[in-house]
């Protein structure tokens, strides 16, 4: 009957007004025994939200419940608000400054939920107001302050209280104990947390497994596996804990194979396990045992666990399998912002940034707010992509968001921000988010560095990494890539051989290819290919593809076409599939009028199967990505395109333009390469550029391979002819034509 009332608001004892204002409270009351199953707070277990809470709240007060010296309705009503899912924790407060003298529990109930909460700071505020008060903690108190502390990284604050823990006696209650060991673990303090472990005569699995954490996430895989092989007594999450000790130090197979042993020894997987073990076949891609949780996770009726089903969605999609991750996403009946979060990401991890865009977009139809991992997912998608207006408005949403996301303080969101501001091409935007930063990870700086070095600022990014080192960061192998990618896109070989040692000699840093790479691009560019080989045979890894790839693009430059040769061996012995590599020696060849070689390395990329990448160029109008391909003709303006391409290449043969057909791979009738090199996809996508925006707007174009030479000498003068700055990202790095120059100074 009671619930039939609840039911109809018209009938409902609740339904009155939301807005009661709690009051100051009296010490009459009616027996505390009758208070447990009064129905008004037995109602509190069906509440869902504040409008019902505030409805029980105002019947508490109509049945004279409030006006109780045990202060028991209150507590109640307290404790639901701070910890319950459904409360409120500004209505506790609100609540708890109507008690004239609360007591312990009360006190116990509000730090909790401060602990509990976003600012855990106020719990241990509320700790010291409790003292203040005349009342000591206890060991309901102590548990939740210690992990305020965990979470707000203050061990000096910590240490403090596990004086007074000491001083109250209440060391050994396995609650306070286990607590301890986590806030000094948790704090990196695990010297403490050693200490408090074997001090104490009670050691149980929880405080085993706390310790195991800690060792864990500071790296000390070995000393958490060492712990866990002399437990007396070990449950599934002292199994849990060693996994996820593997997984945060990137030992994914060693996490499976631990796995693996947990299954044999007969131990029970819970949630949490199948949890840790998909995120290690995701970043492992192991999809057979992937296969096997799937199979485990239907066997045992768990298919409907949301956190199970977002765990297989990213698993499926980081091992490959994009349609069957897409299926179950499709096909979940629920989705939280972490199921398109694990979409979203298995779409960029395959590199379908196309893809990714699509999702965001359906996410934001279904009004699902993006969080933070959200934006940090899929920024990289709108850079990799050059949608420049989408990551706008990205960024306008955080700005509107400010207090959710704060954005001067957040580096992470900061640093995805500038990665995507410097590969759109509005470098400028980069370096203003970068210069508003309160809080500067070295993450941030070697963002910005690479992101000027990318466009050929390489002033401004040596000056940077020396700005950086002055205020005391230690740049790593990142930073060094970002460096030497400036000194060769400016060609400054001194100084790219001085950064090159200093990484060395200064740093301690033992070169990986990326830095290799650069050197040798660097040296072969400038035409030093002694020196280039040098550094080769000298380097302390195995050179791979790309190194010979840069030194087969060097010899492109200068026409080496016996060193081509050679270096073209080596990335086939390495990279037989490298259809760019072939493309590049046919290029090499056919500007030296070899045709005969160039017709036999056709034939051999046929006789492979090979395909050759087509060149791609897009650029975003209105908010929409459109592609071109070389002499594509699907575009919905088609005709308008190919009538503005006429007219370009009227307007340049007018101004004295003549085609660099020396690099068209087919040996034809001149009249036919140039007409091959005009329908060049960027040509393609600066004329819809041209037809579809307002005269005078910047054209950001992107590209899937490097710029020939034809089309870069073109792209200058129709910037000229048309004033417009046209702003091109390569494969290497981007362009700013204006005025009929490039900001490469004709140098890439």
């Amino acid at each position: 009957m009671a619930m039939a009332a609840f039911s109809s608001p018209s009938s409902s004892p609740l339904a009155v007004s939301s807005t009661v204002v709690p009051h100051s409270l009296s010490v009459t009351d009616p027996p505390s025994q009758f208070l447990p199953n009064h129905s008004p707070l037995a109602l509190l277990s069906t509440c869902k939200d504040i409008r019902t809470l505030k409805q029980i709240h105002s019947l508490v007060i109509r049945t004279g419940l409030h006006h109780n010296n045990t202060q028991f309705a209150l507590t109640k009503l307290i404790e639901f608000c701070a910890v319950s899912p459904f409360g409120d924790l500004p209505y506790a407060l609100s609540l708890f400054h109507t008690v004239e003298n609360p007591d312990q529990r009360i006190w116990n109930h509000v730090i909790r939920g401060f602990a509990l909460s976003e600012s855990p700071v106020l719990a241990v505020e509320f700790y010291i107001r409790m003292m203040v008060a005349g009342l000591e903690p206890n060991n309901h108190t102590f548990p939740f302050v210690l992990k305020s502390c965990a979470k707000l990284g203050n061990a000096h604050e910590g240490k403090q209280i596990h004086g007074h823990v000491l001083k109250l006696g209440v060391d050994n209650d396995p609650f306070v104990h286990t607590s301890l060991i986590n806030m000094y673990a948790q704090n990196g303090e695990l010297g403490y947390a050693r200490s408090v472990f074997d001090k104490s005569p009670k050691r149980d699995p929880i405080s085993y497994t706390a310790l195991i954490n800690g060792y864990g996430s500071s790296g000390l895989v070995d000393e958490a596996r060492k712990l866990f092989d002399e437990m007396p007594v070990r449950d599934v999450v002292s199994w849990n804990a060693v996994i996820a000790g593997y997984i945060q130090n990137r030992l994914y197979e060693e996490a499976l194979a631990f796995f693996e042993d947990m299954v044999r020894m007969r131990v029970t997987p819970n949630v949490s396990t199948m949890l840790s073990v998909l995120s290690a076949c995701a970043n492992s891609g192991s999809l057979e045992l992937g296969n096997w949780v799937h199979s485990w996770i239907e066997d045992h009726g768990l298919g409907s666990n949301l956190r199970l089903a977002n765990g297989l969605v990213d698993m499926y999609a980081k091992c490959g399998d994009l349609e069957r991750a897409k299926n179950m996403f499709d096909n979940m009946e629920t989705k939280s912002v972490v199921s398109w979060n694990a979409m979203i990401g298995g779409y960029n991890h395959m590199g379908c940034y196309k893809e990714a865009l699509e999702i965001f977009r359906r996410m934001l139809e279904s009004n699902v707010d993006p969080n933070e991992v959200t934006l940090v997912s899929i920024l990289p998608a709108v850079s990799n992509s050059g949608a420049l207006t989408l990551g706008k408005w990205i960024h306008a949403h955080i700005d509107k968001n400010m207090n959710k996301f704060q954005l001067t303080r957040n580096s992470a969101l900061s640093t995805s921000l500038i990665d995507m501001y410097a590969k759109c091409g509005d470098i400028m935007a980069a370096k203003r988010i970068f210069d508003s930063m309160e809080i500067k990870s070295l993450a941030s700086w070697n963002a910005m560095i690479s992101g000027l070095a990318m466009h050929g600022f390489v002033d401004m990014a040596l000056k940077l990494f020396s700005r950086m080192t002055n205020e005391g960061f230690v740049p790593d192998d990142i930073t060094f890539v970002g460096i030497l990618s400036a000194c060769n896109h400016g060609g400054f070989v001194e100084l790219g051989r001085k950064y090159f040692f200093s990484m060395v000699e200064d740093y301690n840093f033992t070169p990986k290819l990326q830095h290799y790479g650069c050197m040798i691009d660097l040296l072969g560019k400038a035409g030093l290919f002694d020196e280039a080989e040098i550094l080769i045979d000298d380097m302390v890894v195995n050179p791979d593809g790309a190194i010979w790839g840069s030194l087969l693009g060097a010899c492109r430059l200068h026409g080496r076409v016996d060193l081509a040769e050679m270096a073209a061996k080596r990335v086939f012995a390495l990279e037989p599939e490298n259809t760019g590599a072939y493309v590049l020696l046919s290029n090499i060849y056919a500007k030296a009028g070899k045709w005969d070689d160039v017709a036999r390395i056709r034939t051999r990329i046929n006789d492979r199967g090979l395909e050759k990448v087509p060149g791609c160029s897009s650029i975003e109008v209105d908010s929409v990505v459109h592609e071109f391909l070389v002499g594509d003709k699907t575009h919905s303006q088609s005709d308008e395109i190919y009538e503005m391409v006429d007219e370009i290449d009227d307007l340049l043969e007018k101004s004295g333009f003549v085609p660099d057909t020396s690099e068209v791979l087919y040996d034809m009738e001149e009249e036919w390469k140039q007409e091959a090199l005009s329908h060049h996809s960027e040509k393609l996508a600066i004329a819809f550029g041209l037809i579809s925006t307002k005269p005078g707007t910047t054209i950001r174009i992107v590209k899937n391979l490097r710029v020939c030479g034809n089309c870069h000498s073109a792209t200058k003068l129709i910037s000229k002819i048309f004033n417009r700055e046209i702003i091109a990202r390569d494969r290497n790095r981007f362009h700013h034509f204006k005025d009929g120059l490039c900001s490469c100074n004709d140098y890439w």
